[in-house]
């Protein structure tokens, strides 16, 4: 194999988009895919090349740093794309050590191990850390995030992943570490836990169930269809200079109200349903702590230094995705009933 890659969180939403492009696009690199399969990791995300000879699959915690530390012993990995994080906002509020522990030091402990597997070939291996414009705070009605915005983190989850991004910088600015950094807006598509709110809003309008909306619905966010983000991570990974910072957006600022109203519209259609019959299930619930107003990604940088450009309008990428919910139903039943938690357990328990 020409490269061993590890990439984290591969069985995850983004993850397993990023694993899948790579494990395809790269027949030569051998892709090892590294996820602890909490609720939001998934292995029937990854069915279609699971049999590949380029894949490999690892359960693991990257919290633990001597299971870190032999798993590249073993493997000699060449890089890292690293995306396993907590993720969810409103878990973050609840239980904030747990986004502390897997964000921040799980993070340290693969650069450490990086960094004691890589000795003396830095410029020849990558650390590809994959973040998220939460790290930069809210906005005003005007403005956009681009990558010399100060971190201003509002939530514990964003605070964690941004601590993680100044440790990766760290380690390059100290030890000559090869790494780059990308943060990304909201991404949504395929294979998307349901607890998120473009799924969430699917799964409830399909079951005729109330549609929770924060507020008045007024949060602005800028989303990315999550294949043109894995194809972004791509480009990054591959021709990024070393020590660069990239944000991934997709120029598509949304009103969350506008987006569920959209997508009401857009069920209904599907679903042969009266228009407007959907829009009539969205409640209004209490706004989260700490809420940030409005996100929104400049990717001139991407775009021009990198070629990289987005694929899809707004309107076009949600109807593939509510077409692809309603293809897969039993994916999303899978899911919604804890089922695919015993999928690693019936296909890998005996390797």
């Amino acid at each position: 194999m020409k490269k061993r890659i590890l990439i984290t969180g591969g069985a995850g939403f983004i993850g397993s988009h990023v694993v899948r492009r790579f494990v395809k696009s790269y027949p030569d690199y051998k892709i090892v895919n590294l996820d602890k399969l909490t609720y939001a990791g998934n292995l029937l995300n990854l069915v279609d090349v699971e049999g590949e000879d380029n894949y490999e699959f690892v359960k693991g915690d990257i919290v633990d740093a001597d299971f870190i530390t032999e798993l590249f012993h073993v493997n000699q990995f060449d890089a890292v794309i690293h995306l396993a994080a907590e993720s969810h906002v409103d878990r973050s509020i609840a239980s904030p050590m747990e986004f502390v522990m897997t964000n921040v030091i799980g993070t340290v402990n693969l650069l450490n191990a990086a960094k004691e597997s890589w000795k003396g070939e830095y410029s020849q291996k990558r650390f590809y850390h994959v973040s998220t414009d939460e790290v930069y705070g809210a906005l005003g009605e005007v403005g956009m995030f681009t990558e010399a915005t100060a971190y201003d983190p509002h939530s514990p989850y964003s605070a964690s992943k941004a601590s993680s991004d100044h440790f990766v910088r760290a380690y390059h600015d100290t030890y000559g570490l090869d790494v780059v950094i990308s943060n990304c807006s909201n991404n949504y598509g395929s294979h998307h836990f349901p607890e998120k709110l473009i799924p969430l809003a699917i799964n409830n309008i399909k079951n005729n169930k109330a549609v929770p909306v924060y507020g008045k619905g007024e949060n602005v966010r800028d989303w990315l269809w999550v294949e043109d983000h894995a194809r972004a991570i791509d480009v990054i990974f591959h021709q990024a200079k070393t020590g660069e910072t990239y944000n991934i957006g997709g120029h598509n600022e949304w009103k969350n109200i506008d987006l569920i109203k959209l997508l009401c519209k857009i069920m209904d259609n599907k679903l042969g349903r009266e228009v407007g019959s959907s829009e009539q299930l969205i409640t209004y619930v209490t706004d989260r702590a700490g809420h940030d107003l409005r996100y929104a990604i400049d990717s001139s940088k991407l775009q021009e230094k990198l070629g990289w450009v987005p694929s899809l309008r707004f309107e076009e990428g949600l109807e593939k995705t509510v077409e692809w919910y309603l293809e897969n139903e039993q994916w999303l039943n899978d899911v919604t009933s804890s089922n695919y938690q015993s999928y690693y357990e019936t296909q890998y328990a005996e390797r």
